[in-house]
This record gives structure tokens, C-alpha cells and sequence, in this order.
């Protein structure tokens, strides 16, 4: 059944389930998801910051923690880079008062590179970044890449769960190194694996699977990814964990369906299921042309083809029918505007369902369809 997204964000927060893990697309509502996880669970105030402070019920982690972080490219004398962190209670708390930014250095660099090394200010207010080379003297103040700016957000992060889990472990409070954490009742995690590449991207999901499994005080994760991999890491790692897939339908609402436990998520096989259903009711639009190119894409990558159009039904001289594959082409890559049409024809749709059984057949798919 459809709800709004502040419908989902009751639902997650009213389960009793330690552990729940979303997979979405992009653009579907993950980040606006967590904020309503927010607000449901700890108001905002009039004259409170948006990030959270000592005390707090919620901690969270998306796009919106990383817009605390933007540069100062020493535009006059291209020299002196620095990473610069907004004034906000959340980074001073993490960093200073909590003494995490040590901890934080030794994580990004596990993740990026030993010579690539973060130092803070003294009141944390920026960050510069030194790259040691061989033998040589490190260069200073570079820039490093989108990836690894988001690695150090989300190592920040990291350390202050490690602490969180390690703290609240102890079950007693008075025996606790800080009760600033006693009132916490919800991590709420959004996609912390920008640009990282698989093997680190694997360890990162492992480690997080570790840290949350070692939690053993009535703290509940809720974690929302795009990334098939990642997700199926957490999945395979964390047996208990409520498995979600988030949807949104054309009336702008939204589907949280659950998955079964006994599989991951597969992206391409959830993109031909999407495809058989929508060739059955004759609701075919103009981007599933771009799930069937994903699909065979995977394929033939999987299979050892050089190009997709070769997994193409062929033509009776070998070659696929040229029609197919560029119908495919122009619906999922369109350059110019007088191929932007919203409605397919009925030819279109009749080449969309040929491909798609034709697909099934060739390569003993198994249905999805309902």
C-alpha cells in the first residue's frame, strides 16, 4: 500500500527491530526519508541547529552532514587549499570535545591511502591535506577528490559510532566515561560509500555489519543505500536485520516492501522484474528502454562481449536488427531535444516486449513477473 514518506519514517521508527536496511535509486527520497526520521524523533526547536548536539536522540548521516564541509581554493595565490568546516556543535562535539579526530585520520586513511594525510586546526575549523611522495618532501595543501573529501566526512562519523557502541556497551550509566549518550535511541545512516571502489567500498560494509552487530544497548540502526554491492554486503553480513526495498509511484507516494531474508537484492534481475510487469499491463514508458540496456550491458559484461548490441536477437546474417538496438540507444542516451518524446508508439512498445521475452528466452532467465 502506497504512504508518504513521513508515513515510512513512523513505520521505521515504530519497529522493533535492531537493525533495518533500505536499498532505493537514487532520487527516490533516501535523505528526505532520514529528515523525517528526524523530526519524528526529535522536533526541532525554534532557534535549533539542524545538526545534532550533545543529548540527542538521533544521530544521522547523509548529504546533508556532508554540506557542513566546502572549500577555500586559495583562489588569489592557488597555494594554500583548505577543506572548511561551518561552524555547528556537531563537528566541535565529534572532534574536540570527544577527541575523535585522531581516530577520524587513521579511518580515512585506512580507506584511501597511508600518504595521504588530513590535519586539523586547532579549533577545527578547516582542514589541510598533505600527499607524501616516495622519498621526497610531501606536497602540501592539495586538494583531494570528491570521494576522498566524503571518505573524511563519513570517517568523522564513523569514529563517533565506534564511540557511541563502545560506551553505551557498558551497562551501567554511572559507569560510563560520558552519559552524553544515554538519551540516543536512533543511528540513521545514508549512503557512506561515495566513490569508493569495491574492495574498500566491501571493507567498509563489513566493518560497519562488525560494529553495529557488537552494539549490545537498545541503540537502532537504520541504514539506506543505492548501491547494489553494499547492500548486499550488509545483508549477507547482518542475518537479523529487517531487509527493505523503497519505492516511488507516479502519484509521488511511496512503497517500502519487504525482502526476503534468504537472498540479497539483485539490481538487474529487480529491473527485468520491473520490465515484465510493466510489458504485461501495456504500461511502458520511455525509461524502461534504459532498463533493458542496463541489463544487457551487465550481461555482457558478465558473458565477455565486447557491446551490449551483440546479446541483441540476430538477424538471419548474424548481425542484430539495427532498428532494435538503436531504438534502445536513442530512448536511454537522448542528445537532442526532437527525440524527448513522452509517449511511446505502439511500435516501440510491440520492439520493448519482443526484446524483453526474447531476452528471458535466450538466456533462461527465470520470470519475476507476478
Amino acid at each position: 500500500m502506497s504512504k508518504t514518506l513521513t508515513e515510512i519514517a513512523q513505520q521505521l521508527k515504530d519497529s522493533e527491530k535492531k537493525v533495518q536496511l533500505i536499498y532505493a535509486f537514487n532520487g527516490v527520497g533516501k535523505t528526505r526519508l532520514s529528515r523525517e526520521l528526524k523530526r519524528l524523533i526529535m522536533p526541532k526547536t525554534q532557534g535549533e541547529e539542524e545538526v545534532e548536539a550533545p543529548q540527542a536522540k538521533i544521530l544521522y548521516y547523509n548529504a546533508f552532514t556532508e554540506d557542513l564541509f566546502y572549500w577555500d581554493n586559495d583562489l588569489e595565490d592557488d597555494a594554500e587549499r583548505k577543506l572548511k568546516i561551518q561552524p555547528n556543535t556537531y563537528t566541535l562535539w565529534v572532534l574536540k570535545e570527544q577527541g575523535q579526530d585522531q581516530n577520524a585520520i587513521t579511518h580515512f586513511q585506512h580507506y584511501t591511502s597511508e600518504k595521504l594525510t588530513p590535519y586539523f586546526n586547532e579549533d577545527f575549523s578547516e582542514v589541510t591535506f598533505s600527499f607524501k611522495r616516495g622519498n621526497e618532501e610531501p606536497t602540501e595543501h592539495i586538494k583531494i577528490s570528491k570521494g576522498e573529501e566524503s571518505n573524511l566526512i563519513w570517517s568523522i562519523f564513523y569514529s563517533l559510532i565506534e564511540q557511541v557502541v563502545d560506551v553505551l556497551n557498558e551497562v551501567e550509566p554511572e559507569d560510563r566515561e560520558t552519559n552524553k549518550f544515554d538519551q540516543l535511541e536512533y543511528i540513521v545512516i545514508d549512503d557512506p560509500v561515495s566513490s569508493l571502489d569495491e574492495n574498500h567500498l566491501i571493507e567498509l560494509a563489513v566493518d560497519l555489519a562488525q560494529l553495529i552487530k557488537s552494539s549490545a544497548s537498545k541503540v537502532k540502526f537504520i541504514i539506506t543505500t543505492h548501491n547494489p554491492l553494499f547492500y548486499n554486503v550488509l545483508h549477507n553480513e547482518m542475518n537479523n536485520a529487517q531487509k527493505y526495498l523503497l519505492q516511488k509511484d507516479e502519484a509521488g507516494t511511496y512503497e517500502l516492501t519487504t525482502q526476503g531474508s534468504d537472498s540479497p537484492f539483485s539490481y538487474h534481475l529487480y529491473l527485468k522484474s520491473e520490465l515484465e510487469k510493466a510489458t504485461q499491463t501495456g504500461r511502458v514508458q520511455k525509461y524502461h528502454f534504459n532498463f533493458i540496456r542496463n541489463i544487457l550491458e551487465k550481461t555482457a559484461t558478465f558473458l565477455g562481449y565486447k557491446n551490449w548490441s551483440e546479446l541483441l536477437p540476430q538477424l538471419d546474417e548474424g548481425k542484430p536488427n539495427p532498428y532494435e538496438a538503436r531504438i534502445i540507444n536513442i530512448s536511454s542516451h537522448s542528445k537532442h531535444a526532437g527525440e524527448e518524446v513522452a509517449e511511446l508508439t505502439d511500435d516501440d512498445k510491440r520492439v520493448l516486449s519482443y526484446l524483453v521475452e526474447q531476452i528471458n528466452e535466450m538466456y533462461r532467465f527465470q520470470s519475476n513477473a507476478s
